[in-house]
């Protein structure tokens, strides 16, 4: 049986008092579009929510498109909508079986309806310039693992970067680290990561990797704010 391609469906939005389409002149080249993986719920700590929220201001700012998971619930919803409030271009990608459950966002600028969860991880990877994982679940973390396995073995450059707010991701990097000494992640194939602990060091690492990966050279401990970022783990 022949597989169906995806359903497109573009959105002319009605433009939000105050707000304006935002284009900088200094945006870095080539980096036109972030995916944002995190969780369909807002977790424990008022944190992850206004972590989400500061991410899609600063996206808007920087006119810098977001691509994400299609989701209205959750961090999900509260990256999309603070992009969309503050002029800034969003698209969804959902499976179809996802769309009810997870209250499918039909404001953003384009919205893709896939036959599956295969089909929506790959036209994330083609439209996105880069990775942030936010706090999130299993599904987020399988996202983010997927990412850093492609780029270990050599299959992408784009930057991938942790937001590990209030220490959340803290025991999954104390678990590739055991790894690491326990040799099952060996020199020659290094996870290329990039970590930050505050919101707002967010976008500032993503674009300071993204210039370093298009120069293809690294960036071990240098300093974004206080934020420490790790090309190579």
């Amino acid at each position: 049986m022949q597989k169906k391609n995806p359903k497109r469906f573009p959105h002319k939005k009605a433009p939000v008092a105050g707000t304006q389409k935002h284009v900088h002149s200094d945006n870095p080249a080539g980096l036109k579009n972030v995916c944002v993986y995190c969780g369909s719920g807002s977790g424990s700590d008022p944190a992850y929510s206004n972590s989400a929220k500061i991410l899609g201001r600063d996206l808007a700012n920087a006119g810098i498109g977001l691509v994400y998971g299609g989701g209205g619930l959750g961090l999900m919803g509260e990256v999309a909508r603070t992009t969309i409030k503050n002029g800034g271009r969003v698209t969804g990608i959902i499976p179809t079986f996802l769309s009810e459950l997870e209250h499918m966002l039909k404001e953003v600028d384009e919205l893709i309806l896939t036959s599956d969860m295969h089909e929506r991880k790959k036209l994330m990877f083609e439209k996105s310039d880069a990775f942030i994982a936010l706090p999130g679940g299993i599904g987020t973390m399988e996202e983010l693992v997927e990412q850093l396995t492609w780029s270990q073995l050599g299959q992408h450059k784009k930057p991938v970067v942790i937001a590990n707010i209030k220490g959340y991701w803290t025991p999954f990097l104390d678990l590739i680290t055991h790894m690491k000494e326990q040799k099952f992640i060996r020199e020659e194939l290094n996870v290329r990561l990039s970590i930050v602990d505050n919101a707002n060091d967010i976008l500032p690492c993503v674009i300071a990797a993204h210039e370093a990966a298009s120069k293809d050279t690294t960036i071990e401990a240098a300093k974004i704010g206080k934020s420490k970022v790790i090309a190579k783990m």
